[in-house]
């Protein structure tokens, strides 16, 4: 097939586009690509910012470019976020009945995938670009349309490495009218099953074409983090401001100075080992052959990529902790100096550390043993940022916002993650436990912990800059605690499984670990609800979220730490609105008259404003029980439906009845599931509703059916499995969210109608 028409199609497409950026070829003659793609003359002026689609493509701000890498980690993560669902739920039972084992290992190769190139790395980069000239007082990176390139090349380096299950999703939708045999090409890209760290033999032998797509996807990745590792080195080196000294850089910034230093170092090897496994299975040739090497030469490629790549992902996330962990301390970075030592010996010490993965390959015990001390010798740096973050935390004053709970939350499960790590330096233990669930609950604990964490945080920190919005608090908060409790429950879970001794990477398991395993799906889908959450309350906040005119919204004067991103916002807030924030006295000022006001108004009334908040107690459990009962009935009726599908049994009430004491009918078993419904979840709902913004009815439904079905799943199970299985937790949870859509609109009708008639009685 000619490839001319396609090179005619790519020229009249970049015409189209020159044409709409520049408006005509005479203006785009105008820009020099001298300085690293930065434009000359007039167009160095700010450019009037388009609110359409081709200005969005065509961008070279670092703002734009930064958001466009948060939304795409994001999409990924939620993509990667599903694989696991996927993985955990097949692992609810014993045996393969959920998916089929060639999925599972799909899924647990895109997994895995998605979330190291797709998801951490983008989004740290996207926080970078927003954030990093302005912390280093520059106006825009050293190389801007490098800058825009290294983004680009990310979403088709995902769609190379996740094309198999859009082109199999593809074929199935064609194949509706279509035969099969036109369609052989899409059946023949699968998802690939190598495992994410694509080992040899296996990746070699596959002939499924997908793995070359993916092996250019990820090679494709490696150059977009390169381009951008560069970027942030000549910035901060070359385009600092002139008030700006070495010395003063901030610790978010020595942070991704240190994880650019690693890309640059670690990059090169990923790439290297891709293109030697792309040239074994196209071309014939023979690096990975057992005579030249096999799998040993590929795992000293991979992990000598492999075990950087974890502190390119893991500093920044600890240079995000350092930077907010302080402002809800009330106190400074207790010794910002070591803090910074201690980040460059992590960049150092990561290359020496990378055979701790091949403990159990046979090579030579004396150079296993140097691994094994330089892996230990690691943990030190790392304690050495916990201890800081600690006496930050002493005699501070702490608030806990939603940023500081994830800090804390964050902080005391990175530790149970870093202490297992460092049983698994040691070479008897690692053999004890290697290729068990101790080592991915450890390597779990620590990224889940640390990573997504202080992502959660700067979110809930920086959005106000971002968006000029702010964002439900209580809803926040509400999502840090299920967070920490979800990854609590499913990685404690994941240890004490592989403690006694459960393999990874199976899609099934000895019947004893399934109650562990059970425990850890529940965790892992708290974890599920609490993302959603977030996601909610981002997009909720970015529409209809109050808008910020006082810059200073999370009191950073007090402390002195109201640092250049936020100077830089209060200037903007300046410029749209004419006001300027208050000076910290005035605001104190305000706090104080406000309290001496509250308490002169309990005065006059002769009875605190709690105690009269008290007065519709009465009303509100009478109203709660009625809108329970509207919830039952709708919850009731779902279930029915799902008895005559199969996959729910109305039995399950009498063994219900038989849990409280009772010895009776399912009949006795639904009046108390009844009697539960009317007045201990009319009660939680009154709690819940006030975290929901806006009207609470399908979401406060959502809420209930996610939080409430884990106790129905061990209360009501009765044995299914498989796809019946799937389809009982699906009726349940729709059931779930009946009850709770008709509790709330019940609940929010009768308490208006009730408030109403009040008013006129008291007139």
């Amino acid at each position: 097939m000619s490839i001319i028409p396609y090179v005619l199609a790519v020229i009249v497409l970049s015409v189209v586009i020159l044409r709409a950026r520049y408006g005509s070829f005479r203006n785009f003659s105008r820009i020099v690509f001298a300085d690293g793609g930065h434009v000359q003359g007039e167009e160095t002026e700010e450019r009037e910012k388009k609110q359409n689609l081709l200005r969005w493509v065509t961008t070279v701000d670092h703002k734009d470019i930064g958001l466009m890498y948060l939304v795409f980690g994001t999409a990924a993560a939620l993509w990667g976020g599903v694989d696991a669902m996927m993985i955990r739920t097949e692992l609810l039972t014993p045996a393969v009945d959920v998916w089929s084992e060639e999925t599972y290992n799909a899924l647990f190769t895109t997994h895995g995938l998605t979330m190291l190139f797709f998801f951490v790395t983008p989004v740290f980069f996207g926080m970078a670009n927003y954030f990093l000239p302005l912390f280093v007082g520059a106006d825009d990176l050293a190389f801007p349309r490098i800058n825009a390139i290294a983004f680009w090349l990310l979403p088709p380096s995902l769609l190379l490495v996740r094309g198999g299950l859009l082109t199999e999703i593809l074929a199935r939708i064609l194949g509706l009218g279509l035969p099969r045999s036109m369609l052989q090409l899409l059946y023949t890209l699968a998802p690939p099953a190598t495992g994410w760290t694509l080992y040899t033999p296996l990746s070699t032998q596959l002939v499924n074409p997908q793995i070359d797509f993916m092996l250019l996807g990820l090679h494709l990745s490696g150059l977009s983090t390169m381009m951008g590792a560069i970027n942030f080195i000549v910035t901060i080196f070359m385009k600092r401001g002139p008030d700006v000294d070495i010395g003063d850089l901030d610790i978010f910034t020595w942070s991704m100075l240190t994880t650019s230093g690693i890309i640059l170092f670690a990059f090169p090897l990923l790439g290297s080992a891709l293109l030697m496994l792309l040239l074994d299975r196209n071309f014939g040739t023979s690096f990975y052959a057992v005579e030249a090497g096999g799998s040993i030469l590929y795992q000293n490629l991979f992990w000598f990529f492999g075990h950087p790549e974890v502190y390119i992902i893991f500093l920044p996330a600890t240079g995000l902790m350092s930077t907010i962990l302080p402002k809800f301390s009330g106190r400074k970075l207790f010794g910002f100096k070591f803090v910074v030592y201690s980040t460059l010996a992590i960049g150092v010490l990561s290359f020496g550390v990378w055979a701790h993965h091949m403990f159990t390959t046979g090579m030579d015990p004396r150079i296993l043993t140097s691994f094994m001390i330089v892996s230990i010798a690691i943990a030190v740096p790392s304690a050495i940022k916990v201890f800081n973050w600690l006496t930050t935390m002493w005699k501070g004053n702490i608030r806990l916002t939603a940023p500081m709970l994830f800090s804390a939350g964050g902080l005391s499960l990175f530790v149970i993650g870093g202490i297992t790590g460092v049983f698994l330096a040691s070479i008897p233990i690692d053999v004890m436990y290697q290729d068990t669930y101790y080592v991915v609950g450890h390597f779990h604990m620590i990224l889940m912990a640390i990573i997504p964490f202080q992502m959660f945080a700067a979110s809930y920190y920086w959005f106000p800059i971002i968006t000029e919005r702010m964002y439900n608090q209580r809803l926040a908060r509400l999502q840090a605690v299920l967070t920490s409790v979800g990854v609590f429950v499913t990685f404690m879970a994941f240890l004490i499984l592989g403690a006694l001794g459960m393999p990874r990477r199976f899609a099934s398991y000895p019947p004893k670990f399934q109650f562990l395993n059970d425990v850890a799906t529940i965790g892992a889908y708290i974890i599920g609800f609490s993302v959603l959450l977030w996601v909610y309350n981002m997009l909720h906040s970015l529409w209809f979220g109050d808008i910020v005119r006082d810059a200073d919204v999370w009191d950073l004067k007090k402390t002195q730490q109201f640092t250049r991103e936020w100077q830089a916002f209060e200037v903007r807030l300046a410029e749209k609105y004419g006001v300027t924030s208050p000076p910290p006295e005035e605001t104190r000022a305000a706090a104080e008259s406000q309290m001496v006001g509250d308490q002169k108004d309990e005065a006059d009334t002769g009875s605190p404003k709690a105690f009269e908040d008290l007065s519709g107690v009465g009303r509100d459990v009478v109203v709660g029980a009625v809108a329970g009962f509207v919830g039952m009935m709708l919850m009731s009726a779902v279930l029915y439906v799902g008895s005559l599908l199969g996959v729910f049994q109305l039995a399950a009430f009498a063994e219900l009845a038989e849990l409280v004491g009772v010895q009776g009918s399912p009949s006795i078993g639904y009046f108390i599931f009844l009697g539960g419904g009317m007045t201990t979840w009319a009660l939680l709902f009154v709690t819940f509703a006030d975290f929901l913004p806006g009207e609470p009815l399908v979401r406060t439904g959502l809420v209930f059916a996610v939080v409430m079905l884990p106790g129905f799943f061990v209360a009501f199970y009765s044995g299914q499995s498989g796809l019946e299985l799937v389809g009982y937790i699906l009726v349940a949870f729709v059931a779930h969210l009946a009850y709770g859509t008709g509790l709330a609109a019940t609940f929010k009708m009768l308490s208006g109608r009730l408030q109403t008639s009040l008013v006129h009685v008291s007139e």
